[in-house]
This record gives C-alpha cells, sequence and structure tokens, in this order.
C-alpha cells in the first residue's frame, strides 16, 4: 500500500511536458545514430526483436491477461508469435534503406528515408502483440518509436518494450530507438502526439484517442471501429462456414476488431447453419433474454460494446448480463431483424457474441451488411461465404469496406498472411470510410519518405507521313491502279469540280473490275460543320472504301473529318478539337486504324494537307475555326502532280506560296522540330524563296518546284507543328474574311521578331533542351545568303528578305491596308487574342506566348 502512495505522489510530481521532451529529444538523438545504419544491420536488429518477441510469448500473453482482464492467454500467444514471426517473414526481404529501387526503363530511383520519431499509441485488446508490431515496423525503417501504452495494460507492454529494446540494442541498435511513458495518462499521451518533434503518430485504440491522433496537426496512421458482418449465402459450405465463424469469434474472446459481429444467412440454409451452431455450444438468446441482455452489455452512452464486458469469455458475459448459459458457451447468439439504435447489440461487439439474420436472398443480404458497415464499421471489414464467383466480386463491389474475405474466419484473415495473401499487420487501415487515411493493412512501407530520382527524360520522337506520296506529272494515275478498293467518294468544290472532277472519274473508269463513283462538290472556302454533316450524310447512303480528295486545303480538311465523322458516328466536334500538350497522351482517343482509304490530291501549292495531320473547320453556330489535329486524320495516299496547278490564279500562287512557306519557317524553329523535320522544313524555304516570284509570274518549271515545296513544307509541320504565327492568322483569318497564306504573310515578320527574343514564359518540352529560336532563324537566314555579323543582324535580315518577297508578289502586309475596320478590330482584338491562345499550334512555339502579348502582337500587326 505504502508503495502503491509513493507512486501516487510521483505522478502528482511529474513535469508532463518536461517527461515528454526528455524522450523526444533522447529519440531523436538515436534516430541520427541510425541515419547510416545499413540494411544489414537493420535487419540484423529486426530479428533479434522477432526473436525475443517469440521466445517470450506466452510469458507477455500471460501477462496481458492477468493484467487486463481480458482475452484467452493461448490465443494471445499465437499474437505475439504472429507479430513477431509473420510479420518479421514478410519485411525480411523488404529493401528499406537507402536505394530501393532503380528502373532503368524509365529512370526512376527510388530511396527510402525514415519518417522520423514516431508515436505508437497502443490499445488494451492486443497490447503486447501490437508493441511487437509497431516496434518492429519502426526500427525496420529506421524510425524511433515512443509509446503511450493503455493504462489498464501498462505492465505487460512496459515488459514487453523492454525486452524488445533490451534484445536491439545487443543487435546493435542505439540506446532509446524505443521508449514509453513512464507515467501514463491521457495528457502524457496528448502532450506526446502534439510535440512539435514527433513526425508521425501510428494509433491504434479507442475512437477517441484516433480521433485525437488525426486531430494532433500531424501525419496519423490509424484505424476504425470494425462492426463487420459475415454473410452465408446458399451455395456456401456451411459447416465450413459455421466452424469458421465460431473459430474468429473464440478467438481471444472475439477482441480482433475484424472479428464477425454479425452473420447474415439466406433462408435456404438458415435452419441447417443454426443447428450447426447449436452444434458448436452456440446459445441462442430467447426474445425475453434478448432485452435483458441489451441494457447490460451496451453502453448506453456510447452505443457499443460495455468497457468490463469486451474481452471476457461467453459465460461470464452471460452472467454480467443476467442470462444464464452453460458454462461450455462458445458463442452468445441474438436472433435479429434490424440494425441501428433501436436494435442495440447491432453495435461493434468486441467479445464472443454476434447476431444473426435470416434474408430471402443476396439484394436483402447486401443491404444489412451495408446497413452494419454504416452502423460503426464503415471501412473495415466484412466476410462473405459462398461458392458463386460472381457473386462475390458484386458483394465486394457494394460493400463500404476495405478488407472482402471470402470463405473465412474474419478475426484471422483481417490480419493477413495466415488465411490469404494479404499483408500481415497488426494495425488495418479503414480507408475515408472509417475517417483513416490508409485503406490497407499497415507495415514498414508506410512508414518510409520515398525520395524519387527521375532522369531528365527525352521523348521518343517520331515521323508519320502518308503511307505512299506519289509526284510528277499524271501521278493521279494512281487511281487507275490503287488496289483494294471499289466505291470512291469524290470530295470537292465547284470550282476544281468544274475543271479536274472529269479527269479523275475517267481514270476511275479505267479501272479493271468492279468500280463506281459519287462526287461530293459542297465545299466552300472554310469548310463549315454543316458541310460536314452533309458529306457525312451523303457517305452513309454511298458507303465508299475510297474518299478522293479533289482541292485546296478547305477540300482536303473536309475529306478528312467527313471520314473521322463517318467511321466513328459517336464522336463529338467539340471532342475532335480538344487542344493538347502531347499528342500521345491526349484526353480525347481518336481512332487508330480506318477502314476507307483517304487519297488526297493538292489543286494549290501552299496548305500540305495531302500530308498532314490537321484539318481546319470553322462552327456553323460561332463562327469559330478550329484545329484538330491527329494521325488517325492523315491521309493514306497523297499524289503532288502538278497537272492540277498549271493553271492557278496569280493571287492564289502568292497566297498558297506565303502558306507553304509560313509552314516551313514555323516548324523549323517549333519546340517539336527534329533533325528530320529539318531538313525538309530548310529545302522548303530554299525552294519557295528561289520559286515564288517565277510562279507567281507564270513560269510552269517554277511553279512545279513549289508544288513540292508544299508537300515538303506539309511534311515538316505534320511531324513539328507550327506556332503561335499560325494560331493568330487563323483567327484573324476566320474573323475579318481574310485569305489563308495572305493572314499568314501579315503575321510572319512579327513573330518572327517575337520569337527570336528571348522568351518571356518558356515553353515545356523535354526534347526543346536550351531556347535556340535566334539561332534556328539566323541559319535559316544563312541557308538565304544573307549576311550579319551576329544573329541578331541575320533575323532582321531573314525579315527584310521575307518583307521583299512579299511585295514581290504584290502583298501588303498589315490588316488596315486589307479592308480591317480600326473600329471593329479594336473591339474584338481582346477576344481574338483568347481564341488565338486556344488554338492548337500555340502549344510548340519557342516562345509560351501569354494571352496580352498575343494581343499586343495582333496590335503591331493591324497597323503593319
Amino acid at each position: 500500500m505504502a508503495k502503491e502512495i509513493a507512486s501516487t505522489t510521483k505522478k502528482e510530481q511529474i513535469d508532463v511536458q518536461a517527461m515528454i521532451d526528455s524522450y523526444v529529444v533522447q529519440a531523436h538523438v538515436a534516430l541520427d545514430k541510425m541515419a547510416n545504419f545499413s540494411q544489414e544491420q537493420v535487419d540484423k536488429i529486426c530479428e533479434a526483436i522477432a526473436k525475443v518477441g517469440e521466445q517470450n510469448s506466452y510469458l507477455l500473453a500471460k501477462m496481458a491477461v492477468e493484467e487486463t482482464g481480458r482475452g484467452i492467454v493461448e490465443d494471445k500467444t499465437i499474437k505475439n508469435m504472429f507479430a513477431s514471426e509473420n510479420i518479421w517473414n514478410s519485411l525480411r526481404h523488404e529493401k528499406t534503406v537507402g536505394i530501393i529501387s532503380e528502373d532503368p526503363e524509365r529512370q526512376l530511383i527510388k530511396i527510402a528515408e525514415p519518417v522520423g520519431v514516431i508515436a505508437g499509441v497502443t490499445p488494451v485488446t492486443n497490447p503486447t502483440s501490437t508493441v511487437i508490431f509497431k516496434s518492429m515496423i519502426a526500427l525496420k525503417t529506421r524510425n524511433t518509436i515512443i509509446f503511450g501504452f493503455h493504462p489498464q495494460a501498462q505492465k505487460c507492454c512496459v515488459k514487453t518494450a523492454e525486452l524488445i529494446r533490451e534484445a536491439a540494442i545487443k543487435a546493435g541498435a542505439p540506446d532509446n530507438c524505443i521508449q514509453w511513458i513512464e507515467y501514463p495518462s491521457i495528457e502524457a499521451t496528448n502532450a506526446l502526439m502534439t510535440h512539435p518533434n514527433i513526425q508521425t503518430i501510428l494509433a491504434t485504440g479507442g475512437p477517441g484517442m484516433v480521433k485525437a491522433a488525426y486531430s494532433s496537426g500531424k501525419p496519423a496512421l490509424g484505424v476504425g471501429p470494425g462492426n463487420g458482418p459475415a454473410y452465408i449465402e446458399k451455395t456456401a459450405n456451411y459447416q465450413r462456414a459455421a466452424y469458421d465463424i465460431i473459430l474468429s469469434k473464440t478467438f481471444d474472446n472475439g477482441m480482433v476488431c475484424a472479428s464477425e459481429n454479425s452473420v447474415v444467412i439466406d433462408k435456404d440454409i438458415y435452419d441447417k447453419v443454426k443447428k450447426e451452431f447449436e452444434a458448436w455450444n452456440c446459445y441462442f438468446l430467447n426474445k425475453d433474454e434478448i432485452k435483458k441482455f441489451e441494457t447490460t452489455f451496451i453502453d448506453p452512452r456510447r452505443g457499443t460494446v460495455a468497457g468490463p464486458i469486451a474481452g471476457k469469455s461467453a459465460y461470464e458475459i452471460g452472467k454480467l448480463c443476467g442470462v444464464d448459459v452453460p458454462e461450455d458457451t462458445k458463442v452468445i447468439i441474438a436472433e435479429y431483424s434490424g440494425v441501428g439504435k433501436e436494435y442495440p447489440l447491432s453495435a461493434e461487439k468486441l467479445s464472443p457474441v454476434f447476431t444473426m439474420y435470416k434474408v430471402s436472398g443476396a439484394d436483402e443480404a447486401f443491404k444489412i451488411c451495408k446497413d452494419l458497415l454504416s452502423y460503426g464499421g464503415r471501412g473495415h471489414t466484412v466476410g462473405i461465404h459462398t461458392e458463386n464467383k460472381e457473386l462475390i466480386k458484386k458483394f465486394a463491389l457494394a460493400m463500404s469496406a476495405c478488407r472482402i474475405l471470402v470463405n473465412t474466419p474474419a478475426a484471422l484473415g483481417g490480419i493477413g498472411d495466415l488465411y490469404n495473401n494479404m499483408l500481415p499487420s497488426m494495425t488495418l487501415g479503414t480507408g475515408s470510410y472509417g475517417a483513416n487515411s490508409m485503406s490497407h493493412n499497415i507495415s514498414a512501407a508506410d512508414l518510409l519518405n520515398i525520395k524519387t530520382v527521375a532522369m531528365r527524360r527525352d521523348n521518343m520522337q517520331w515521323i508519320k507521313v502518308p503511307k505512299k506520296t506519289y509526284f510528277e506529272h499524271n501521278a493521279a494515275n494512281y487511281l487507275k491502279h490503287m488496289p483494294d478498293v471499289e466505291k470512291f467518294f469524290i470530295v470537292t468544290d465547284e470550282t476544281v469540280a468544274g475543271k479536274y472532277a472529269n479527269q479523275i472519274t475517267d481514270i476511275i473508269s479505267q479501272r479493271l473490275g468492279k468500280k463506281s463513283y459519287e462526287v461530293f462538290q459542297a465545299v466552300k472556302e472554310h469548310p463549315t460543320t454543316d458541310v460536314i454533316l452533309d458529306g457525312v450524310h451523303r457517305m452513309n447512303i454511298f458507303k465508299p472504301d475510297a474518299i478522293v480528295a479533289l482541292g485546296g486545303g478547305s477540300v482536303m480538311d473536309a475529306a478528312k473529318i467527313m471520314r473521322l465523322f463517318y467511321e466513328n458516328p459517336d464522336m463529338t466536334l467539340e471532342d475532335s478539337y480538344q487542344k493538347f500538350i502531347d499528342i500521345r497522351k491526349r484526353v480525347v482517343r481518336f481512332p487508330k486504324t480506318n477502314m476507307v482509304q483517304l487519297v488526297c490530291i493538292p489543286t494549290t501549292s501552299g496548305t500540305g494537307s495531302e500530308v498532314s495531320p490537321f484539318a481546319i473547320i470553322k462552327d456553323t453556330q460561332t463562327g469559330i475555326k478550329h484545329t484538330l489535329c491527329d494521325y488517325s486524320l492523315n491521309p493514306d495516299v497523297a499524289i503532288v502532280d502538278d497537272n492540277f496547278v498549271e493553271t492557278l490564279p496569280a493571287k492564289l500562287v502568292a497566297n498558297s506560296g506565303m502558306e507553304a512557306l509560313a509552314h516551313a519557317m514555323e516548324s523549323y524553329v517549333s519546340t517539336m522540330a527534329t533533325d528530320f523535320t529539318r531538313g525538309w522544313s530548310m529545302e522548303a524555304i530554299k525552294l519557295i524563296f528561289a520559286n515564288l516570284e517565277k510562279s507567281y509570274k507564270g513560269d510552269q518549271a517554277a511553279r512545279s518546284k513549289m508544288h513540292n515545296a508544299s508537300t515538303l513544307a506539309g511534311m515538316a509541320y505534320a511531324n513539328a507543328f507550327l506556332g503561335v504565327g499560325h494560331a493568330i492568322a487563323h483567327t484573324l483569318g476566320s474573323t475579318f474574311n481574310i485569305p489563308s497564306g495572305l493572314s499568314d504573310a501579315i503575321t510572319m515578320p512579327y513573330v518572327i521578331k517575337f520569337n527570336a527574343q528571348r522568351p518571356r514564359k518558356l515553353p515545356i518540352r523535354p526534347h526543346y533542351s536550351v531556347f535556340r529560336a535566334d539561332k534556328d532563324y539566323a541559319e535559316i537566314a544563312r541557308s538565304l545568303g544573307i549576311q550579319g555579323k551576329n544573329d541578331q543582324e541575320l533575323v532582321e535580315g531573314l525579315i527584310n528578305k521575307f518583307v521583299e518577297l512579299a511585295k514581290s508578289i504584290n502583298m501588303t502586309l498589315n490588316l488596315k491596308d486589307n479592308g480591317v475596320s480600326e473600329a471593329d478590330f479594336n473591339n474584338k482584338v481582346e477576344q481574338l487574342a483568347v481564341e488565338a491562345y486556344g488554338d492548337q499550334n500555340i502549344v510548340t512555339n519557342p516562345s509560351a506566348p501569354l494571352i496580352k502579348q498575343i494581343e499586343q502582337l495582333m496590335k503591331k500587326i493591324y497597323v503593319g
């Protein structure tokens, strides 16, 4: 008695905060010492913990039962052995120190670091086994741990910690790697959890303690209450199911929180299962006994099992609740029909007691199981006994539980390893269902900071062009021999149809075997969604296996989009023009293959659409032009036949030539330009500067060269993409009815100057490792014979040469002199800048433009 009084006096005199401060300081000293431990040193320490835990499993179990008055010594012995043997076996080969993984293909290295000093809170239900478990996973990860033991299990937990710490230190661990609050109290445990130098909380205990852990402002790994039901479905091996449930509920007197709290049984086998339970000495309460039992068994304040009852035997519980049950009773069962406060025994029980429900089938069973989980067990564990594999999946999908155990005793299945391949653990997360941060069985991996070393990755680049490209005079004759097609749908416009449609149909008519064709000539200069839908409607009637696009960019773009929507009727326009950063990772997926072949025959020399994955469409409703881009839009065959450009009007030669030049120059400086695409871009640039003026004046040889240059530029931008120049040109062109090519030319001098300056905002592109647009423009200038002392002079020279070329083909390079009203422009420019920013071409510009910068560029372009 004197000893107890002295102890109480010491507790009253203790400075709780100073005590906790002392523990934490010592823990950090130990933490620093372990920082440089090798995996081998760590594993040696953990193996020593496992050995001492197993060697003393009975002693510690006996102490726990004697101190707490709960559970069964033999079962707690098994728990201690599980926490030592099974946990260590699962961790034995796990890397937790330094570099734990290297992925040479993805060029990622993972490095494990300890989280720091851990506050470990332990329960009265599984005291000694939890100390073994938490100590092992803490030291396996080079963390130190300070325990706050449950006051009702202080002595057995202290003994466990002393044995473990001594073994760990002998194996090489530093002093104070494991500590505990010597004088336990709620105040002390709260001071530990909220201490600024505690890094993580590992909490197992009652709802109040776990809530306090999560409210501490620290990362916390906790568990929630378990009120898990088990459903015995009519196809189950009911004898095995009954055996498993009795095993689970009697193991340590039902104190494993994963154990079954209710059993739901199909009516088809209900009586058989009941007889099986009776044969195993289970006691069924009658209606009067249920009322009496409920009064004492349930704590009216908390709505769950009363504290003195948890962990007692069925016989002891019967006596406490005023119900006489045989001394050899294994489990007490109450047959129930409802869930909730009006049915008190439907709550968590932590004892060899469960409620039993009869149901008409799976639908009713699912509902009751979900109701039970919602009444204090969400996220924890649920069981099903059945031979119906499909039903297992449906059950798992329907239940808000993180462990769905099949044909398994839940108490032993929930902790993992023994009856299944789940990770063994003494701390079972319940996820957000149960207000937890983790939904799995907690282990060492959860006590690590993982550092990721990510090497710079240059994404794989590509070149994609039509499968076949035919060029030179009379190349259109390919259609005479094109294999595997019979029905040709010719897309064109009225002007081109009047000139060349007969030439194409004559070639098709010369084919051997079955052939047919239809000419669709409704495409206008800026194809609209209405025209596309009309073409798709005609295709649905004709059912072509080949589409021939004969015309300029508008016609070829229309044909591409018609094929897309003809083959993919569920796709929407909004889906098709979604902007993306990386075409391989875009949100909206285009088809990977096309059944209908697309042949493009350009009748102008500018768009390059015959070899590109781009298409431009104008929304009939809004009037806005949208750029579609995907390699499924690529034609299958391109025919570059100069027959179709011999009689082009001079103005169209000028416009299309400047469009091709814009394609070539923007693709050359694009952030996606490669050694492959730059060759096409540069050759096109040189051809255009050498031949555009001559072609404009009627030189047929130059016109043929321009036709080839347009396709080369198309192949370049098809793979390197474009930039802000085209984004602005598309927007201004569609708004103010300025032809393509002219809008590109008006824009280009200002875009070159803008891009050649060091960008205010840098573009995101791993392949684009350094800013180089100024040097790229300088290289273009050199290839054209322009002289300059430095890159800046070369860029200025390139701009001047571009302006001279434009003047030579009678182009005026501003919006004002091309009929755009200043008032109209000023009213729209702010919104136009936003529209241009939304254009896909923005993404690959060498300077990532801000919307305000685009607006400023547009204002400069207006006055020229």
